[in-house]
């Protein structure tokens, strides 16, 4: 494989999660915006899943 084609393939992947992470803010938007969720309750779980995926790295 060629620098050429590697570096391609490193720019469709940051599309590719440029793409991922606008979608998935759009879907928490309408969440929000919908009641469904809170903001805080967001910003909880988010805190929440970083707390865990930090100590399960640590036990690596």
């Amino acid at each position: 494989m060629s620098e050429i084609d590697i570096l391609y393939q490193i720019s469709n992947l940051k599309e590719i999660d440029y793409k991922n992470t606008l979608a998935i803010t759009g879907i928490i938007e309408i969440l929000i915006e919908k009641n469904i969720i809170t903001r805080s309750e967001f910003i909880k779980k988010i805190n929440e899943l970083d707390s865990e995926v930090s100590k399960d790295l640590q036990n690596i």
